[in-house]
């Protein structure tokens, strides 16, 4: 397993119910993914393929787990692809996957930008300045053994057939499993129709008909429906004739099974089979199938009483929801507001609502997408489409203006809520890209950008820079023509915004091209709000380009525009970046008051600018060589940089105590944090902190007297950055570490490994950083490299374990701690139970119970945690 954080292990969803039957299929779908790279499963909607891929997935991923690398390695003859002839790259010897040690699900069905954005945010990977993101996403990629499962592809057909081509061309550990209705066509691609599920033949024995896989779904669901329900003599013709009539599809014998608790088994076969003559009219051209689910799919609105038909359909503009905001957008005086929770409970029996977990303290809804695209178009036909879009829009506007009026303040709320208003956010980010969707397409370019300003601070911890310019850019351009006129003070703080974003981005004309024009638009209509803003990232950008000067100069101006505006938000960021530039020019002690008085003024505001400034107070200490200090300010923002799950920031303080674990000689610790860093910014696609990871191991391999490592370290992390366009690569770190080789080994032996360094792709140079070489002794009266000498890398201050981070004490009980371990090794709660012998509610009870001490929402949050807590062995 990897140790070093959740961002490496998966995304895998918790089946939300028992698994029924396709033994057969499961096991032929996993010998055939360890044939074949791209393993497309096909079929029309309802037939189970989302389902079966992730089931497939968690079956292939637990039996490399248990396998282990050793046992991969020996059956691959020892390269970890097996067989490389045409159409079996990857393959292991025993016809398995091979040694997969992460898989992600991907969800299309609700994304209409590109394929790749999709794919690169659920993972966790950042655009590259100027690099188009397949080509980042590929080089991400590119050493990892990874499963990708990329859900609901047909309306995309054509541009994830692009990108999964140039995929596998550059990843030669990845495998693709693609849910499509239709196939990708792309080259050794191999499509697997998914099934029916088993049905008893006609004239089969009585005894013979609870066997099979369809008759055995009715019967589960049926008795989750209703509790006793059971296969009897008297009514399993009917079901297994039922389930003949659906032809087997789940999701029609999934619906067919809650009408139990109004129907006996004859009636909903009868009545069914009277729905489906009528289809003997229809369109003969559609597949049968398809018929039988829309069949299905009309029988079970049908039955509806008029309040759920029109619910349901007004549902169908959530990507997903919760009570609140489906009382806002789909009532009216036909359903009021106090009647939709009936009505929505009333949906959920019937099996077309599913309660989809809980954030922020309330329970979410969603519809499954077959029903979601049939209640989408029974909304168009009764003519409510766009009055329902923009009534969703003015909701999700409102939640986020709401959201970001109170996340940025001092004093209330706490940061526990503001914390859980963040992953809210999270997720709602679906319904966010809905409601700029439907401002574009209405021209509503005033509230596209304020969704915009509001959304602003949910994108940039999130690492979503990119996506946020797109839109940013698409309602700046609309013609500001009547009745749809911008305000200027809502164009004046967009502009503000997209400044700052470019900032983010490095891209210095777009973000002095827009802080100009928001200063000039905000100052000419009396909006002080966003003017330092818009100055503080000018000032950023001057120091980044070494004019210190203008830097001091626009910083100033920013501190005094904030505290005139009462901006409570940006008078702690300005005196951040006051700080961050007295650091640059050397005045430590303005940089220390000016990061107080950020301290001071964000420390009742929002956490995540607290973190902000205790990291640059960590690179502060360092630079006084208070390493103790250093290390205490780096550990205090990781913890809560990991709370909202920002993971650059985490790499970032990793980094930081890495070198300073470097400096005092705690080779251990350097090596730990500086994998993490390292790992974070692989899986990341971060190219530029790959390069800076490898010089820091560079530095590390000097400092434990092995030239020849750091040589070749050196060549890697030099080359990456020529690469990214940053000029000879050769900084004052690689000259020392050069430096350092030349006196061990002699010019020409460290010239000749450096080279070969270079030679290296970033991968290989990623997995040498990380390997395990031990400190070679070196000879008496060898050089130390400078990073050892405290007078000259001043954070070496303090003895080795003045550098170890503090651990708060452990919150969980021996119990706890104990589930958390299996939650880490990938088990159910279910599987939990039989292992420790309890109950699964009891089971289901402690797993509540460390989500709620540990502040997490998520399974992937705990194993990271228990992780990262494990006790050495």
């Amino acid at each position: 397993m990897q140790s070093a954080t959740a961002i490496l292990t998966g995304n895998l969803p918790e089946e939300p119910n028992s698994f029924i039957g396709r033994e057969r299929d499961l096991a032929e779908l996993a010998r055939l993914l360890g044939e074949v790279r791209a393993l497309t499963l096909s079929g029309p909607g309802g037939i189970g393929k989302t389902r079966l891929a992730v089931r497939l997935a968690r079956d292939v991923i637990a039996r490399d787990v248990i396998a282990g690398p050793e046992h991969s390695a020996a059956e691959n003859n020892g390269n970890g692809i097996g067989h490389s002839d045409a159409g079996h790259s990857g393959s292991g010897a025993d016809g398995g996957p091979g040694d997969l040690d992460e898989a992600w699900l991907v969800e299309l069905a609700d994304w209409h930008g590109q394929t790749a954005q999709q794919i690169a945010a659920t993972i966790g990977i950042r655009e590259e300045q100027g690099v188009p993101l397949a080509q980042t996403l590929a080089e991400a990629l590119r050493s990892r053994r990874m499963l990708l499962i990329l859900d609901t592809c047909e309306h995309q057909v054509g541009e994830c057939a692009t990108l999964v081509q140039l995929l596998l061309a550059r990843c030669p550990w990845l495998r693709i499993i693609a849910t499509s209705r239709e196939p990708l066509r792309v080259r050794g691609e191999t499509v697997w129709r998914v099934p029916p599920l088993d049905l008893p033949p006609d004239g089969a024995a009585a005894a013979e008909l609870a066997g099979h896989e369809a008759v055995r779904l009715f019967a589960a669901r049926a008795a989750g429906a209703r509790p006793g329900f059971a296969l009897t003599k008297d009514n399993t013709a009917s079901v297994a004739r039922l389930c003949r009539t659906l032809d087997g599809i789940p999701l029609g014998i999934e619906l067919s099974a809650a009408r139990v608790r109004a129907l006996s088994v004859e009636q909903i076969a009868d009545r069914l089979r009277d729905r489906f003559q009528l289809l003997n009219s229809g369109d003969r051209t559609a597949p049968l199938r398809q018929q039988t689910l829309r069949a299905t799919v009309d029988w079970s609105y049908e039955l509806l009483d008029e309040a759920e038909q029109m619910l349901l359909r007004r549902l169908a503009v959530f990507s997903g929801w919760n009570l609140d905001m489906a009382e806002q957008v789909c009532s009216d005086e036909a359903i009021p507001a106090d009647a939709v929770l009936g009505v929505l409970i009333s949906l959920i029996d019937k099996s077309l609502v599913v309660l989809d977990g809980e954030a922020a303290g309330d329970a979410r809804y969603r519809l499954l997408d077959t029903i979601k695209q049939y209640a989408a178009e029974r909304l168009a036909a009764a003519g409510e489409k766009d009055a329902l879009a923009l009534r969703h829009r003015d909701c999700v506007l409102a939640l986020v203006e709401e959201t970001a009026g109170g996340m940025f303040n001092r004093g209330e709320p706490p940061w526990p809520v503001r914390r859980e208003v963040f992953r809210r956010g999270i997720a709602e980010y679906g319904n966010f890209r809905i409601a700029l969707d439907t401002s574009l397409a209405h021209g509503h370019a005033d509230e596209g950008l304020r969704l915009c300003i509001g959304l602003r601070n949910m994108w940039l911890p999130h690492g979503d820079a990119r996506e946020a310019a797109t839109w940013l850019d698409r309602f700046l351009v609309l013609p500001p023509g009547e009745p749809e006129k911008v305000s200027p003070q809502v164009r004046g703080r967009a502009l503000a915004c997209r400044a700052e974003i470019a900032f983010d981005l490095q891209d210095y004309d777009t973000l002095l091209r827009c802080a100009t024009e928001s200063l000039e638009l905000s100052r000419a209509g009396g909006d002080d709000f966003p003017v330092p803003t818009a100055l503080r990232v000018i000032s950023q950008a001057a120091a980044r380009a070494g004019r210190a000067g203008d830097a001091v100069a626009y910083i100033d101006e920013a501190v005094a525009a904030a505290e005139a505006a009462g901006n409570d938000w940006e008078a702690g960021l300005t005196q951040a970046t006051r700080a961050a530039i007295a650091v640059r020019q050397g005045k430590l002690k303005s940089a220390q008051r000016a990061y107080e008085a950020a301290l001071e003024v964000l420390s009742d505001n929002n956490r995540w600018g607290v973190a902000q400034v205790e990291y640059g107070m960590g690179t502060l200490a360092r630079n006084r060589g208070d390493a103790e200090m250093a290390v205490r300010y780096y550990t205090d923002a990781m913890e809560i940089f990991r709370e909202i799950d920002a993971w650059p920031e985490i790499a970032r303080c990793q980094a930081g105590i890495g070198w300073i674990a470097v400096a005092s000689g705690d080779y251990k610790l350097a090596q730990e944090s500086l994998a993490e860093a390292l790992r974070l910014n692989q899986a990341g696609g971060q190219r530029l902190g790959i390069a800076r990871g490898l010089e820091a191991f560079a530095a590390l391999a000097a400092a434990r007297q092995q030239p020849e490592r750091a040589a070749r370290l050196a060549g890697a992390a030099c080359q990456l950055r020529e690469c990214l366009g940053h000029g000879s690569g050769i900084g004052p770190r690689i000259e020392e570490v050069l430096d350092f080789a030349r006196g061990r080994l002699g010019a020409a032996a460290a010239a000749a490994l450096f080279a070969e360094g270079r030679e290296m792709t970033a991968e290989d140079a990623v997995g040498h950083a990380l390997g395990s070489d031990e400190a070679a002794p070196g000879p008496a009266g060898a050089a130390e490299p400078a990073w050892t000498d405290p007078a000259r890398l001043s954070a070496a201050a303090g003895p080795r374990q003045d550098a170890v981070p503090h651990r708060s004490p452990d919150p969980l009980t021996r119990r706890e701690r104990e589930i958390a371990l299996l939650i880490a090794r990938g088990l159910s709660n279910r599987e939990i139970a039989d292992d420790l012998v309890i109950s699964p509610a009891t089971a289901a009870r402690h797993v509540a119970n460390i989500l709620a001490k540990l502040g997490f929402t998520s399974r992937t949050q705990i194993a990271s945690w228990a992780t990262r807590h494990e006790p050495p062995a």
